[in-house]
């Protein structure tokens, strides 16, 4: 990972948002931009605990990998890599309710899916039906493939490059 990170968040930059590598000092910006977003935006999205122990508890995690966006000292969006020992690894994210539909997703998405890959990981996911805004935003998501449904309305999903894609 350390060989491979660097590359990514300097290939996918942005001029208006600094993407990076959780530390220490990001867990309270982390815990102000999850407690500001509207309870039901999180409602499908539960990959830890949200209080300010357990948040620190996922950074030392060495298989949860934590990345933000920042406008200046504001996070403005939280990403992250789960990695397990079958080489794959879930993906998830959280915008916040004002910067949505600004593009900071597609550039997470980006980082997201490169790292996997590049580590030779399968990049996945689980996406409930249910789930409108999410469901929306990978309809036009031409790395996704449906894997299976499971229960409770959700399905598996892998993020696979185009040139597998076409393998497939």
């Amino acid at each position: 990972m350390e060989k491979v990170l660097p590359g990514v968040f300097e290939e996918f930059t942005s001029s208006a948002v600094l993407f990076k590598r959780l530390s220490a000092t990001d867990i309270k910006p982390l815990y102000d931009l999850i407690r500001s977003q509207p309870t039901p935006d999180l409602t499908y999205f539960k990959p830890h605990g949200f209080d300010l122990r357990s948040l620190q508890a996922q950074l030392k995690m060495p298989s949860f990998l934590m990345m933000g966006a920042f406008e200046g000292d504001k996070m403005v969006g939280y990403f992250f890599l789960r990695f397990f020992f079958n080489r794959k690894c879930f993906v998830g994210r959280l915008i916040d309710k004002d910067q949505r539909g600004k593009g900071i997703g597609l550039i997470m998405n980006k980082i997201m899916y490169e790292t996997a890959w590049r580590m030779h990981f399968r990049c996945q996911s689980t996406i409930s039906k249910n789930n409108a805004a999410v469901m929306k935003a990978h309809s036009k998501n031409m790395h996704m493939v449906v894997l299976k449904e499971l229960r409770n309305d959700y399905l598996l999903v892998e993020f696979v490059k185009k040139d597998k894609q076409a393998n497939n």
